[in-house]
């Protein structure tokens, strides 16, 4: 057979194998010339000992062609309704967080830098560039633990996502429908870019799972946004690529401050910076996800490059995130959960409690462990918990309630668990509480999953409720009911900037 018989069939067999794994939309939007350039990429070599592989599949291509058809793909109800849950969800965490420390110190600094007026910081009369506007209202969004998280990743999507999803749209004038599908976009982007790098290994080499995926989950909604093309989109995520940062370190920050940007700030800039620098016409590297040195052989020894584009349009992360019933760290929802169930069946209180012993996945257990923030204090919530009968969003947030006798001297009963038994990938934020009563008698209950996850998923009713009581103290019950209802009917928003105008302060 000739040289160029063997590459012409070669190429076809690629094609038709990559055809046929793609599935649905991938597929349909996967040309032949895309899979055999793939193709004639791939090699595999080794260095220092270690088996480097290239991909096979032109990934970035793949998901740059998906993004692009993606804005205009309409969605399946529950997938909207779903989105506009966590845009109402963060919308309340950007709200509340703004007068928070984090808050306080965003608005300042980026009042002080001006700029372009595209965008809008919530609840305050600045307007200022996209970028801008995504930092500070992503800060806002993880100014406190209001916002959403995903169990198995551990990113929090909707802080990095809804902020730079509105500043996109409200410097391009979009849709609310297009809002929810660059929203949509942005979150499976976010969490299968740690489930690419794998999640576990990206903790184990001391980066923080946070951080490290803001940055794509940002770019995906605010390139959907500024409606680039196939090459638009595959310059963006490399612009991405570059940005992308995120270390473990933030545990010691005792303020919450660098926190909200390593985790919310920082990646919704990001990814704003990417998609309006390509809009301006920036070029850039068009295979960052699988060309020579690309950025998952970068920042993964476990890289499994499918994972990015595996069941995209059939399985959207948007529906697996975590609503929060709680302004606390997420470790700590369900062992609250459990505490208040046993509070309520045996009328437990500080007088005939002698001793508390909560069991959290060893993970988890570290980050909660007497932490220095009190909305990040596993021992503190459930000493507040057990005096109160619930843990409010200025309870979580006092600084004031950690001093006082009364709390501490419950705290000084709770004992945590580091219980590996409960490292579960099916369960991988459970908590079981064992309470020892002054009458000798130990009761118990074990949350599996916590309230507002996929598998035990909060009410409508509910999540408006959270909604309005993070809002209406910031912005007023009457502009609370109507950002809500706003968001509840996203769809027929024509202008994003009619929602906006209800998330900053009035005159």
């Amino acid at each position: 057979m000739s040289q160029s018989r063997a590459t012409e069939t070669a190429m076809s067999v690629t094609r038709r194998r990559v055809l046929k794994g793609a599935g649905g939309l991938v597929a349909a939007a996967l040309p032949a010339s895309a899979a055999a350039r793939g193709d004639e990429q791939s090699d595999s070599k080794t260095t220092a000992g270690a088996v480097e592989t290239r991909s096979t599949a032109d990934v970035t291509g793949r998901l740059a062609r998906y993004m692009v058809a993606a804005r205009d793909r309409d969605l399946p109800a529950p997938i909207v309704r779903d989105g506009k849950n966590r845009i109402l969800d963060t919308i309340g965490a950007m709200i509340s967080g703004a007068v928070l420390p984090p808050g306080v110190m965003a608005t300042r600094y980026v009042r002080a830098q001006g700029g372009t007026a595209e965008a809008s910081v919530l609840t305050t009369d600045i307007r200022t560039t996209a970028v801008n506007a995504a930092l500070a209202n992503g800060m806002f969004a993880h100014a406190d633990e209001t916002d959403d998280f995903e169990p198995v990743t551990k990113a929090h999507p909707g802080s990095a996502v809804v902020p730079a999803a509105l500043a996109m749209a409200e410097r391009e004038g979009r849709s609310g429908t297009e809002l929810i599908r660059a929203v949509v976009l942005g979150y499976d982007l976010c969490c299968r870019f740690l489930m690419t790098l794998g999640p576990d290994h990206v903790r184990a080499t001391h980066r923080s799972a946070e951080g490290t995926s803001a940055t794509f989950g940002a770019v995906g909604a605010a390139a959907s946004l500024a409606r680039l093309d196939e090459k638009g989109m595959r310059f963006a995520l490399s612009y991405a690529a570059q940005q992308v940062s995120g270390l473990w370190s933030w545990t010691r920050d005792e303020d919450h401050v660098e926190k909200a940007f390593d985790f919310a700030g920082m990646g919704a800039r990001n990814g704003v910076t990417a998609a309006t620098m390509v809009q301006a016409g920036f070029t850039g590297v068009s295979d960052v996800l699988d060309g020579e040195h690309n950025m998952i052989l970068a920042l993964s020894r476990e890289g499994k490059p499918e994972e990015m584009v595996a069941r995209l349009g059939s399985r959207f992360y948007v529906t697996e995130t975590a609503i929060k019933l709680f302004s606390v760290g997420y470790p700590i929802q369900a062992p609250l959960d459990a505490l208040l169930a046993l509070r309520r069946q045996h009328g437990l209180r500080p007088d005939n409690v002698t001793r508390i012993v909560v069991r959290l996945p060893e993970d988890g257990a570290r980050i909660v462990d007497n932490s220095a923030m009190p909305d990040v204090n596993c021992q503190h919530l459930m000493a507040v918990a057990l005096i109160d009968g619930t843990v409010s969003f200025e309870m979580s947030h006092s600084r004031e309630r950690m001093a006082d006798p009364a709390v501490q001297a419950v705290r000084a009963r709770v004992q945590l668990v580091a219980d590996k038994s409960l490292m579960d990938p099916a369960a991988p934020r459970s908590g079981r509480v064992e309470v020892t009563m002054s009458d000798g008698r130990t009761v118990t209950h074990f949350t599996r999953h916590a309230p507002g996850t996929m598998e035990n998923p909060i009410e409508a009713a509910r999540l408006n409720e959270k909604a309005g009581d993070l809002i209406a103290p910031v912005l007023g019950m009457r502009q609370a009911e109507a950002v809500i209802d706003r968001v509840n009917a996203l769809e027929s928003v024509s202008d994003v900037r009619e929602l906006v105008a209800l998330l900053v302060r009035r005159a």
